[in-house]
């Protein structure tokens, strides 16, 4: 028999040890239920008869070809969203219009797969191929005007799917007057083949229904504990001796003798936060990310007694330019370390 969690009065190393499939989960009576309902609408309102099933799952996702929606299990109860944001920094989707624009973005992957809409050779000019390898990292232009804007980190230049999804994500957003907020942009002519593909639909049933039922959260076998350790190995690196070079060659040898100087330490803990927003908004990446690359300078400054005789505007403008490095490096290579970035004495 399923055993019967209480979620509200649970401890944290009891439901650490309970496993994703036996939590009581449903999207029924939740806000996500409400999000979904939204979502509806503005495909109504379009006269996109479709609607894509959402169930829930270990992360956002619409698999391949088929015509669901998965949203992650950690924001179908207040404990577990708490708990994700404990662990990864934040939540992906924890608020009404994140959830929003996500699920407007994972829309237009079904949609896609419903009505064949990549087969179409006008899809192919304009987007490029499905058929392209998703690569682990992309190299995107931030200035580029060929893309439009939906989700942080420029994700329409990921793969032509996600070119033509973002787009779609757009064009569905009410208010939105993506004719004017464009003009003069390359990714006009995008978002008009995009209205001109929705006009040709509308009304009509999806040529593609769904292959299988997609009701993975019982098939997640895991325990919370294992899901972490698992989501934090698969998305982070583990350096060891990895600062060290930046840390002796910017802090540690500017050092004379007789100077007075701080713990770079005390100063990394006082302006950590700021660090971590300010890298974050301007690299796009995911704050854990970050938050992990920042724990990782502060043990091994603690580990290597770094002490300067900078002041704190130069110490933050040295960490601050270094983190952004180390994360332009991972978004372009998949690795932390670039050429820019030496290991050695």
């Amino acid at each position: 028999m399923k055993p019967v969690i209480d979620l509200e009065n649970i401890s944290e190393e009891d439901l650490s040890a309970t496993r994703i499939c036996d939590l009581p989960l449903k999207i029924e009576g939740t806000w996500l239920a409400e999000c979904i309902a939204q979502l509806y609408k503005e495909l109504d309102d379009k006269g996109i008869i479709f609607k894509p099933e959402c169930y829930l799952a270990d992360e956002w996702l619409t698999p391949e070809g088929e015509t669901c929606v998965g949203i992650p299990f950690y924001l179908a109860h207040p404990v577990l969203t708490r708990l994700e944001k404990k662990i990864m920094i934040e939540a992906e989707g924890d608020t009404k219009e994140w959830c929003m624009k996500l699920l407007r973005h994972e829309a237009g992957h079904a949609i896609e797969y419903a009505y064949d809409l990549h087969k179409r050779a006008k899809w192919r000019r304009l987007f490029g191929p499905s058929s392209l390898e998703y690569a682990d990292t992309y190299k995107f232009r931030p200035y580029s005007k060929n893309y439009v804007r939906h989700l942080e980190g420029y994700y329409a230049q990921y793969h032509p799917d996600e070119d033509f999804v973002e787009t779609f994500a757009v064009w569905l957003t009410p208010g939105l007057n993506w004719r004017e907020l464009y003009k003069g942009w390359k990714a006009l002519a995008k978002l008009e083949y995009v209205d001109e593909l929705m006009g040709e639909i509308r009304g009509k049933a999806p040529a593609v229904g769904s292959k299988r039922k997609y009701w993975r959260l019982s098939i997640l076998r895991m325990t919370l504990r294992n899901y972490y350790k698992k989501k934090r190995h698969s998305l982070a690196e583990d350096f060891p001796d990895f600062h060290d070079w930046f840390l002796k060659k910017l802090f540690a040898s500017s050092v004379a003798q007789g100077q007075k100087t701080v713990r770079l330490s005390g100063t990394l803990v006082k302006y950590r936060r700021d660090i971590l927003e300010s890298v974050a908004r301007y690299s796009g990446e995911r704050k854990y990310m970050i938050s992990d690359l920042l724990k990782g300078i502060l043990a091994r400054s603690r580990q290597l007694k770094i002490v300067t005789a900078d002041d704190e505007p130069v110490i933050l403008s040295h960490l601050c330019g270094y983190v952004t490095s180390l994360v332009m490096n991972y978004l372009y290579t998949g690795r932390f370390r670039g050429s820019s970035v030496r290991k050695g004495g």
